[in-house]
């Protein structure tokens, strides 16, 4: 058996670049079968995540002054400075300025997480694909017009090769180890604000620590 370093199967923060697309007040709207509380909480945890870690995190709208509305203020509030790539096209690969942004940070791993599924995410996710990236979907940062809608995506990607993770999971990945103190209160602070339970369990830790 060929041996591979086991490094290569973890995501590494230098190496891929984050596209969050169409979390505005009309796309929301039209989500059945999530929470939508939650699936803000999760993508303003995934933007706190690419801040922390200085990941390139590209930010896009379609039809924002037309239709869809502006991007929520929770997600924009991470990146003030950052102006969305407005676009027309439902596949946000086939928007040129999309296009570039991407192109423009060196990056072949993406991870992509917006609204809705079914459309906006899985159809730039398998076009880039077929643009040989390797892309990865943030599950729980995303949200359909019903759960199977949003179920039915995620497996039509997963067979197109595309991997499904959480918001959390990417925040551990590239921390990967506590001792890595540059980043270590950032994501403590992330934990406690946007992780429920787990967030809950590390300030009773140190809570108890200060006893």
């Amino acid at each position: 058996m060929k041996n591979r370093n086991y490094q290569d199967c973890l995501l590494d923060p230098t190496q891929v670049a984050i596209v969050i697309i169409d979390h505005q007040p009309q796309m929301y709207f039209g989500i059945e079968g999530a929470s939508r509380t939650t699936i803000v909480n999760n993508v303003v945890a995934l933007a706190k995540t690419a801040q922390t870690f200085g990941v390139p995190c590209i930010l896009t709208t379609v039809e924002a002054n037309a239709f869809s509305g502006l991007l929520i203020s929770k997600e924009q509030g991470v990146f003030p400075q950052t102006i969305p790539i407005d676009r027309t096209s439902i596949n946000a690969w086939e928007d040129e300025n999309l296009k570039k942004a991407v192109q423009g940070t060196g990056k072949h791993q993406i991870l992509l997480a917006g609204l809705w599924t079914e459309a906006c995410v899985t159809f730039p996710a398998l076009s880039m694909k077929a643009d040989g990236y390797k892309v990865y979907v943030v599950a729980d940062a995303c949200g359909g017009a019903s759960k199977t809608a949003h179920h039915m995506a995620l497996q039509r990607m997963i067979q197109a090769d595309v991997i499904p993770v959480t918001w959390e999971q990417v925040l551990l990945e590239f921390q990967r180890d506590w001792n890595n103190k540059d980043t270590y209160n950032a994501v403590m602070s992330i934990v406690k604000e946007h992780g429920g339970a787990y967030g809950l369990g590390v300030e009773y830790a140190e809570t108890m620590v200060q006893q």
